[in-house]
């Protein structure tokens, strides 16, 4: 599928509504450009300001308020807010990959309980997918889901949850069976925060900030409509919803406020050898971004590029931390701003390789791609 003329003039549209509010927004010092924000700036105002110029759930039909717009679009709109490194953690989980999965998955009730409020820049999810010893092997998960009368019991521990204690609802992956192979008999969930028996517990990172959590639950009922997709088919499911979570710029972009500065500065370097690494890193830089269009284009089409988003995520990892390299050698003590810029990326750096599947769960996936003529 290639792009119109009108889908190429909606898409510079877009890039410029992005940049002027990015702009107006730090220019009144209502945010600071920073790595990694799409996780760690948690900003509802900002979020709702987008949801209001219908830049929340573009993708989605206007009948759950989304714009009807294409995954390319939906790109454009992301490059531009990760390059201005705007505060967007808030909405990010709903709008890439929860409304997707409901979209493809969930009930007419479900899309018309949860995807209005995701749009609306009103609700927010974490992901319940790992847990202590199931991380980037979500078919080891022990936490469990019992059938009782009007729905489902759920009893377990899920970690490494970003944002849950902001969060008004969970996405929830949990086993209701158990089968030959442990891929059978799991099943995903919507659950609200707010029911009992659900605890979060802080774990504070390198930075000193919180933004992953640890959470507990207790005998918490789930209401039977709250299943998303078919029983037992959860592998399937969530491995189709990864293409969303993976093939995302924010897998390469989540260092680009310390790359623009690297950039800016480097200009004033005359080290060839320099000159020579920052060449590198943007033809790398331009590569990633042609893979993200084609599995955006993918996802038009109706796919779900599994090997095409676990590629996008392990390159673009290698490629944030490189950035990190690269700009270490440009820190001295009269660039403050590029020292101190390095220095949040670099606490934020570990994560990288690990959310969202570790390396060498990625290198599995595509090692298992089938060979094609």
């Amino acid at each position: 599928m290639t792009a119109t003329r009108h889908d190429t003039n909606e898409i510079a549209r877009l890039r410029r509504e992005v940049r002027e509010l990015t702009d107006a927004w730090r220019a009144e010092g209502r945010y600071v450009p920073r790595s990694d924000n799409w996780m760690r700036g948690f900003d509802p105002d900002f979020s709702r300001e987008l949801a209001t110029r219908g830049l929340i759930g573009i993708t989605w039909p206007r009948e759950f308020g989304g714009a009807g717009q294409s995954q390319r679009a939906r790109l454009a709109v992301n490059e531009e807010l990760l390059r201005a490194g705007a505060p967007v953690a808030a909405h990010w989980i709903g709008d890439r990959q929860i409304g997707p999965a409901v979209l493809r998955h969930g009930t007419p009730e479900l899309q018309k309980e949860v995807l209005p409020g995701i749009a609306a820049g009103r609700s927010v999810f974490c992901l319940g997918m790992s847990e202590p010893e199931a991380g980037s092997d979500l078919a080891a998960v022990r936490t469990t889901a019992t059938a009782v009368e009007g729905g489902w019991r759920v009893n377990g521990r899920k970690i490494w949850t970003t944002g849950a204690h902001k969060a008004t609802h969970a996405y929830l992956l949990a086993r209701t069976a158990r089968g030959e192979r442990k891929h059978e008999g799991l099943t995903e969930f919507i659950v609200d925060m707010d029911t009992p028996g659900v605890e979060v517990s802080p774990i504070v990172d390198l930075a000193g900030e919180q933004h992953f959590n640890e959470m507990v639950f207790t005998d918490v009922f789930v209401p039977g409509h709250r299943v998303l997709g078919t029983v037992g088919n959860a592998w399937r499911q969530v491995t189709e919803q990864l293409s969303f979570e993976r093939g995302g710029p924010e897998r390469f972009l989540s260092t680009y406020p310390l790359f623009a500065l690297a950039v800016r500065d480097a200009a004033s370097v005359g080290s060839d050898d320099l000159k020579a690494a920052l060449g590198r890193l943007v033809a790398r830089l331009a590569t990633l971004r042609r893979l993200a269009w084609k599995v955006a284009t993918s996802l038009d089409g109706g796919a779900a590029p599994v090997v095409d988003a676990a590629t996008l995520k392990y390159l673009g990892n290698a490629f944030e931390n490189d950035v990190i390299d690269f700009a270490r050698r440009l820190c001295a003590p009269d660039r403050p701003e590029l020292s101190a810029t390095w220095g949040q990326a670099l606490l934020a750096s570990p994560g990288f390789t690990i959310r969202g599947g570790a390396a060498d769960v990625l290198l599995s996936i595509i090692a298992k791609q089938e060979t094609r003529p």
